[in-house]
């Protein structure tokens, strides 16, 4: 059997499937041939991360198709429910890549509250001839320990990114109308370990009571951030957004910035991704990422590994 791996596999993945006696393909096919791809090859499965999309034109066209695979958690560029009422099996990895995330969310974080992504834009062309200057401009940074994080979405990716928190001795605080309370368990490296619960409040009193504000939610058909919701939030907040693009409304964020309501984002995802808005690339208090959050080797090797688990046990 074949396996299109669109938008590429790890080397792990490709390992486990090839012994399982499958042969991957990592050819990259453009969108619009993917389906002629699928049928001239007799493909079975197609693999995607967030690139690729399997809608309803791609489904009807692959009769031969019977497994489509999300290398990640959203499946928002797959027509799940379509593909399931065609017989297709749709699976997705949705625990590999949670640390990853939570990580990334910290390097915004951290970039914020104390200026890297300005400072490395601009110690390279005045470090040598405005040292002094420069200094005195990212003099007032601040500390995330004692500060309150709130986590909008406390799935695996909201609760890795507590246990982070916790870890630097944060407040967390959650809102999430599907999960009314959870157990977070923090491990160290010595195998040690304590549990703390986290019990969901609303979205008006996270925005309230937070000192900066994490989304970990799927693709929306609205703004969960909008002027209203900034309105509320305190003075000098900290946004960040490492889960999908079009949840934030950026004009908005970027007028909210500009006036010091907040003060800085970390933005990996976009409205108008793949072309980002020049305001919000050019903006010196947006930390910025191309949608990098499940992009380390350790992820990579982990979602391949457990795609190709899934699809042996289907398929044998």
């Amino acid at each position: 059997m074949k396996v299109l791996a669109n938008d590429g596999i790890s080397k792990s993945g490709i390992l486990a499937l090839e012994k399982g006696g499958f042969e991957v393909i990592t050819t990259k096919v453009a969108q619009e041939q993917v389906a002629n791809f699928v049928n001239e090859n007799n493909v079975d499965v197609v693999l995607v991360r967030s690139a690729t999309k399997v809608r309803k034109d791609i489904i009807d066209a692959c009769p031969g198709l019977k497994i489509i695979g999300r290398g990640g958690v959203g499946m928002d560029n797959i027509d799940v429910d379509y593909a399931k009422s065609k017989g297709i099996h749709v699976i997705n990895t949705p625990a590999s890549s949670s640390e990853s995330v939570a990580e990334l969310v910290f390097g915004h974080l951290f970039s914020g509250v104390r200026f890297l992504h300005d400072s490395n834009r601009n110690m390279p062309l005045e470090g040598d001839s405005n040292f002094d200057g420069l200094k005195k401009a990212y003099a007032n940074g601040t500390e995330l320990r004692g500060k309150t994080l709130g986590i909008v979405g406390i799935g695996r990716i909201g609760q890795a990114t507590a246990k982070m928190a916790f870890g630097l001795g944060m407040k967390v605080i959650a809102a999430d109308s599907f999960i009314p309370s959870v157990d977070v368990k923090v491990e160290f490296f010595d195998g040690q370990s304590i549990t703390t619960t986290i019990v969901s409040q609303s979205l008006e009193s996270l925005f309230k009571e937070a000192d900066f504000i994490t989304l970990h939610v799927p693709a929306q058909d609205g703004y969960i951030i909008g002027e209203k919701e900034l309105a509320i939030m305190k003075d000098g907040v900290g946004i960040v957004n490492c889960a999908r693009g079009g949840v934030i409304d950026e004009v908005a964020l970027v007028k909210a910035l500009d006036s010091g309501k907040v003060a800085f984002a970390g933005l990996d995802v976009f409205e108008s991704e793949p072309k980002p808005e020049m305001a919000i690339l050019m903006h010196t208090k947006i930390s910025l990422t191309p949608h990098i959050g499940a992009a380390t080797g350790e992820a990579q090797d982990r979602i391949g590994t457990e795609l190709a688990s899934q699809i042996i046990t289907l398929l044998s």
